[in-house]
């Protein structure tokens, strides 16, 4: 088993229960202990958990509350955002949605669309589209992160990677002034990563509060990005980048910054 692969096993683990030990994770994956601290503190490095005495624990941030009570935060101008995204998405088409609470407003806003294909790990994205007039709806496979119904790791990352859709729309986590477009959790990047690869146009939604949060994984540049939706104009480096890679700026009162 190579470094990664053991990395994200030991995170798959701390989503089943809320601490690891060193001696039990040598065990079982049959290495030293001094290995698993090294992938313990390199984990810790990247923010995605907290070392303990003998172990470790999942890492919790102020800025990632419970899946839930993210909902509410900025619901309506999410709603609206979702709108937004929905204009640019034609009927008879396919799409690719990942997991988050902007990403299932987009969902809410395409019910209405039809001869969809939906393609989505996220489980409460297609439970939403399940009755409208989509002609398909594609679950992917994977593990289910129990927190959000999010369906991470290698596997959906391999199930994704066998399609090639006509729009992706993902959220993030946190954004940086300079462009970067950032997450929390190695494995769901690797999602949102591949989903963006294996689509003909790029579609990034989010709301402006993740300029005030940071997030240790980055997804993409947003010059990879073709559309970026968000409620308020975002920092001037942050609209330069975009200007650079030719990225169109969609914001709530329809301004808009483009690099053309």
């Amino acid at each position: 088993m190579d470094i990664d692969t053991r990395q994200e096993e030991i995170l798959d683990l701390l989503e089943e229960r809320p601490h690891v030990d060193v001696g039990q994770l040598a065990t079982r994956f049959e290495v030293s202990s001094q290995t698993i601290r090294n992938d313990l503190r390199e984990l810790a490095d990247r923010g995605l958990v907290t070392r303990t005495h003998g172990g470790a624990r999942r890492a919790v941030y102020a800025a990632n509350q419970e899946y839930t009570e993210r909902r509410k935060l900025q619901a309506r101008e999410k709603e609206a955002m979702g709108r937004i995204v929905a204009s640019l998405i034609p009927d008879d088409c396919s799409v690719t949605l990942n997991i988050g609470t902007s990403t299932e407003q987009v969902a809410q806003a395409l019910k209405g669309h039809s001869g969809l294909v939906l393609l989505s790990n996220n489980i409460n994205i297609i439970n939403a589209m399940m009755g409208t007039k989509a002609r398909e709806l594609i679950l992917v496979g994977g593990t289910v992160r129990q927190s959000d119904g999010a369906i991470v790791g290698g596997d959906a990352v391999d199930f994704i990677s066998r399609y090639k859709v006509d729009f992706a729309v993902i959220g993030a986590s946190a954004l940086d002034a300079d462009g970067a477009v950032l997450d929390y959790d190695t494995r769901e990047v690797a999602v949102a990563r591949a989903i963006l690869n294996n689509a003909r146009t790029r579609i990034l939604v989010s709301d402006g509060s993740k300029f005030d949060r940071t997030a240790p994984v980055r997804i993409c540049g947003i010059a990879e990005i073709d559309y970026f939706i968000t409620d308020t104009q975002p920092p001037a480096g942050f609209v330069e980048a975009a200007r650079r890679g030719e990225t169109e700026i969609l914001t709530l009162d329809r301004a808009h910054a483009s690099a053309s």
